[in-house]
């Protein structure tokens, strides 16, 4: 594997975390249960998912 291969999918990553730290209730974890910060980033994800398939 060529090594700017590896950075290519370390820049997606990334960009993803970033996106998802726009939203305040995962950008501090308030939940006591695992379950329910889960289901935000869940959420949160659709929610990404539902902006870049509109542009």
């Amino acid at each position: 594997m060529r090594p700017s291969a590896l950075g290519g999918h370390r820049w997606v990553v990334a960009g993803a975390i970033a996106l998802l730290l726009r939203f305040r209730r995962l950008r501090v974890r308030r939940e006591i249960r695992e379950g329910i910060h889960q289901a935000f980033i869940a959420l949160g994800c659709a929610i990404i998912c539902r902006r870049r398939l509109k542009t």
